[in-house]
């Protein structure tokens, strides 16, 4: 997805249910099994960690149900990830725990999945994906794939990129990071090597961040 068209979608999912879910998605990188499979136990608050290990994923014979399994490549890696998502998350556990009270003896979460449906049981990858689709189909992003959400997190290999490095400090309202050509005019001294846009509410409020040595 491009700027713009990311900008429309954090305004289209706007108080959906699952809301909390893309934009964890968007600002990780993690695979739709990944995010999907996402336990409470693989996630660390206090320093902003996130611990992928495994992905929720269908068997692929007839009738056959999910499981947990390894990553795509089988190795887990630990990320550290912006303040906003770890609060996105913490959104997502008070969500979770009033869901939970609404259910009652019928909530089940036994392996504790930080998105779950309305009993506690891991959310379908198709259930997921086809809302995906009517939201991006209503912005007029009928291409748009769910796996397009991970591009804005993957490192570009052109040395025409800069990098996105970490978002400093805590904001309200949604942060998308972005790559920016090096010949881009938002490029504001030498040293600038990302710009994250702030989107709060319906205006948007840049900052810049000097690279790290």
């Amino acid at each position: 997805m491009e700027q713009e068209e990311i900008s429309r979608f954090l305004e289209a999912i706007q108080r959906h249910a699952y809301e909390l879910l893309f934009l964890v998605t968007l600002f990780t990188g993690m695979r739709q099994g990944e995010v999907l499979g996402l336990t409470w136990d693989c996630v660390d608050f206090q320093s902003n960690t996130l611990y992928i290990n495994k992905q929720l994923q269908k068997s692929k014979k007839v009738g056959g149900e999910y499981q947990l399994i390894p990553t795509k490549n089988g190795k887990a890696r630990l990320i550290t990830v912006a303040p906003s998502v770890m609060a996105a998350l913490k959104r997502q556990k008070v969500k979770q725990a009033q869901a939970q009270l609404c259910a009652g003896p019928a909530w089940e979460n036994k392996e504790g999945f930080v998105f779950t449906n309305a009993l506690g049981g891991h959310l379908a990858h198709f259930t997921v994906y086809k809302e995906f689709k009517k939201i991006v189909c209503s912005i007029g992003l009928d291409n748009a794939r769910f796996h397009d959400l991970r591009h804005p997190n993957v490192k570009p290999k052109t040395k025409n990129f800069y990098s996105l490095l970490r978002i400093n400090g805590q904001a309200s309202g949604h942060i998308v990071a972005y790559f920016l050509p090096a010949s881009h005019p938002a490029k504001l001294h030498d040293r600038l090597e990302f710009v994250v846009m702030i989107v709060i509410q319906k205006e948007e409020i840049f900052f810049d961040g000097s690279a790290l040595s």
